[in-house]
């Protein structure tokens, strides 16, 4: 990360966590992972330039290919999970022209990555998930995927809450979706 204010924050929710104020390219997986065997390697790489809240803006083609730097971290330590979490319009990621996504080819850059993170002996899967369905209080959409090579499965958590007028609320087998008025200081 480069902001010093996120990674002062994050510092204080991790203390012993290590922080690189650098860019993702300059770290070495080898060496910050000591070598020592890694169960799971997170990644949420920059969304907004797949965002449908960026409008017409140009995209940069450096930033929007941030994720290939999974296949980096995939390749040099193996983790034995890979979760990676992005807008959903990720899925659509595809070539650039003029500093615009070229329509025609959406999604071909997504297919090749995973198909790229598959032949380094990755099963993958991916939603589409709200979180409201979760317990919180919003009804943000997020893509999610995830990448085994320990041969377990991949499992996906239930559902715990629903739309309050539906059968599954109404019978108690889900609490109803919360609301952000729950969590607002009135």
């Amino acid at each position: 990360n480069h902001d010093p204010s996120a990674i002062a924050m994050h510092k204080v929710n991790h203390p012993d966590t290590e922080h690189y104020q650098e860019s993702v390219w300059n770290i070495d997986p080898r060496t910050v992972t000591g070598g020592r065997p890694v169960a799971l390697c997170w990644f949420s790489p920059d969304c907004k330039h797949f965002s449908k809240a960026k409008g017409g803006k140009p995209v940069e083609k450096k930033i929007r290919g941030l994720a290939w730097i999974v296949l980096r971290w995939a390749a040099k330590i193996k983790p034995r999970v890979i979760m990676l979490e992005n807008v959903e319009e990720f899925q659509t990621w595809g070539p650039v022209r003029k500093g615009k996504p070229v329509k025609k080819l959406s999604g071909e850059t997504f297919n090749k990555w995973k198909s790229q993170l598959q032949a380094l002996g990755y099963k993958i899967e991916h939603r589409e998930l709200k979180a409201c369905d979760y317990g919180a209080p919003t009804i943000r959409k997020r893509f999610f995927l995830v990448a085994r090579r320990d041969g377990q499965q991949i499992v996906w958590p239930k559902a715990t809450h629903g739309d309050p007028k539906s059968v599954e609320v109404k019978s108690g087998k889900l609490k109803p979706w919360r609301t952000a008025s729950e969590i607002i200081d009135w």
